[in-house]
């Protein structure tokens, strides 16, 4: 019994969509419009974290030991500053491999002007952050320890990074929040239209019983497939618009030229497939409820 009363329902729901074929049209290309603006900046925005994560992993701190500690000394305070919360790892830097770095930098005429003077560089430390905006607190655990020198960072380079991602962050979660209340509304109003042509079949049902619950499913399953679709067709026209654009921008030197590699869509696939699907249950279900509320009270 309960299983017909489920398929009932669902088999309602889903008639809704067809007596409805304009306003049901209507609200897939409206939502599926709003969820590619999102998906857009969605993409943009992963891209600029993962582009954002390779410079931060990318920064270093260069921790300059002074030359009065021992090799015991120096070799402690490597373990000290691993043990430091936000440290990644910290690579000891000799005298000769700094030399030979400078060379490279330098070029063949500048190596001339480095020759045979390994003795001016010093024995460091390259650190390596769990997370950038624990840079500060880092630099002030390690100058507290002993034998340290200076420090050597890019600091500003470093909260450039930071800001710029929590930047990312809050302009997704707006443009989120905005389209969301957009896609609500939307919804909200396709099936009030639905729930209006059937007000007097509304009004018999509650007169002989029925309870809201079972009156609200049906038009509770239309504004969920309704997201439903909009979701998969919106990923679907996301993944073959994104996978064109990028394979033309890797065609230029841009990226070269900026050290950056766009993500591929598969490796947001899951993630964004999960926001839609979320999105479209959430908003098919809140914008049902909203266009049911006045004909269901009492």
């Amino acid at each position: 019994m309960r299983f017909n009363v489920i398929n009932y329902l669902i088999g309602e729901g889903i008639s809704n969509l067809f007596k409805n074929k304009k306003s049901t049209i209507s609200s897939l290309m409206i939502m599926c419009a709003t969820m590619l603006i999102f998906g857009l900046f969605f993409v943009i925005g992963e891209n600029i974290n993962a582009f954002v994560k390779n410079v931060a992993d990318a920064q270093e701190i260069r921790v300059i030991i002074a030359d009065t500690a021992t090799e015991e000394q120096i070799e402690e305070i490597g373990k000290q500053i691993l043990e430091i919360d936000g440290v990644r790892n910290a690579e000891f830097i000799s005298k000769e491999k700094a030399y030979e770095y400078m060379k490279e930098m330098l070029g063949e005429s500048g190596a001339e002007l480095l020759e045979g003077r390994e003795g001016i560089f010093s024995v460091s430390y390259d650190v390596t952050l769990t997370d950038l905006e624990l840079n500060d607190e880092v630099q002030e655990s390690i100058l507290q320890l002993e034998h340290i020198k200076k420090i050597e960072s890019a600091n500003k380079v470093i909260t450039q990074v930071i800001s710029l991602a929590n930047g990312v962050r809050i302009v997704t979660g707006g443009l989120l929040i905005l389209l969301v209340i957009i896609s609500i509304a939307i919804i909200s109003n396709t099936i009030k239209l639905t729930v209006h042509a059937r007000r007097k079949e509304i009004s018999i049902m509650k007169y002989v019983g029925a309870t809201n619950s079972f009156i609200r499913w049906p038009f509770l399953v239309e504004g969920v497939i309704i997201g439903v679709l909009a979701g998969l067709l919106s990923v679907g026209i996301i993944w073959g618009t994104y996978t064109l654009i990028a394979n033309k921008i890797a065609e230029t030197s841009f990226l070269e030229i900026a050290h950056w590699k766009l993500l591929e869509f598969k490796d947001m696939f899951k993630l964004i497939l999960t926001v839609y699907l979320g999105l479209g249950v959430g908003i098919g279900v809140v914008g049902s409820s909203i266009s049911m509320k006045k004909y269901l009270e009492v």
